[in-house]
C-alpha cells in the first residue's frame, strides 16, 4: 500500500509562472527529483495558439535556466487529454506545471481524463506538481469566474477539495474590493480561502504551507484576514 507521504510537494502560485523571478521556487521544487519539467498551457488555449506558444516558449526558457529538460505536454483540447503520447510524456517527471489563463476551462479539459490521472499518479510518488493563477485555482472542487465569482462556477479537479483559491490577490483585491465576500458566499464549512498575492507562492501541502516569493499570503474568512510573509508556514485543516 502507498504512503501517503510519498507524495511530492505542491506549489500555489499567485503570478510569475516561467519568470526569472520565480526560479528559486522551481528549483526548489526540482530539488532532488528527476531533472524533468514537464509544463502544460492548456489554460491559455481559449486566448489563441499563439499565446499558447508563447507560454510554451516561456516554459522551455525556465526549463533551461534551471539546467533541466523542459517536456511539453500540447494539450489544448480536451481530446489532446485522452492521447497516448501525451500520457506517457508525464512519466519521469520531476516538476509538473500547470500554468495560467481560464481556470474553467483547464479543470473541463482535464477533468476524468488519462493526462490528469497521470499527473496524479505522477504527483502521488513523488513529483512536484505546481499550479499558478488558473492551475492553483483549478486544483480545487469549486472554480469559479474571477469577473463573476456569484455566477458562472464549474467543478474543479478536485485535488485539493479544502481550499478556495484567490491569485493575483494583491491586484484583485485592490480592483475589486468585495472579491473575498464573494467568494465566501460559496464557502462551504471545512473550506479554507486562501489568497496568494503575485510572485508569490505557497509550497508543501495539502495541509501545512510554506509562502515562497516576493510578496504576502492571505488566510480569509469572514473574520478578516490573516497574512504570512516569506518563510512563514501556515495550515490548512482537510
Amino acid at each position: 500500500m502507498r504512503n501517503e507521504s510519498d507524495a511530492g510537494l505542491l506549489a500555489l502560485v499567485g503570478s510569475g509562472e516561467y519568470l526569472p523571478v520565480m526560479a528559486d521556487v522551481d528549483a526548489a521544487l526540482l530539488a532532488g527529483r528527476p531533472a524533468r519539467y514537464v509544463q502544460l498551457a492548456t489554460a491559455a488555449a481559449p486566448d489563441g495558439p499563439d499565446v499558447v506558444a508563447r507560454w510554451q516558449r516561456l516554459g522551455r526558457e525556465q526549463a533551461y535556466r534551471l539546467g533541466v529538460e523542459p517536456v511539453v505536454l500540447d494539450v489544448t483540447t480536451r481530446e489532446d487529454a485522452f492521447d497516448e503520447h501525451a500520457v506517457s510524456l508525464v512519466a519521469g517527471a520531476g516538476l509538473i506545471y500547470l500554468s495560467g489563463g481560464h481556470p474553467a476551462y483547464l479543470a473541463d479539459t482535464l477533468r476524468d481524463t488519462p493526462v490528469w490521472a497521470a499527473i496524479v499518479e505522477a504527483w502521488r510518488t513523488g513529483a512536484a506538481l505546481a499550479g499558478c493563477s488558473a492551475g492553483a485555482m483549478a486544483f480545487t472542487s469549486w472554480v469559479p469566474s474571477l469577473r463573476h465569482p456569484r455566477q458562472g462556477a464549474t467543478v474543479g479537479l478536485g485535488l485539493l477539495a479544502h481550499l478556495r483559491v484567490i491569485p493575483h490577490f494583491d491586484a484583485f483585491s485592490a480592483r475589486v474590493p468585495d472579491i473575498v465576500t464573494r467568494f465566501l458566499t460559496r464557502a462551504d464549512d471545512g473550506i479554507t480561502l486562501v489568497g496568494i498575492d503575485e510572485e508569490t507562492a505557497i509550497v508543501g501541502g495539502p495541509r501545512e504551507w510554506v509562502v515562497r516569493g516576493r510578496q504576502n499570503v492571505w488566510r480569509l474568512s469572514a473574520q478578516g484576514r490573516e497574512r504570512f510573509g516569506a518563510g512563514d508556514t501556515f495550515t490548512t485543516p482537510v
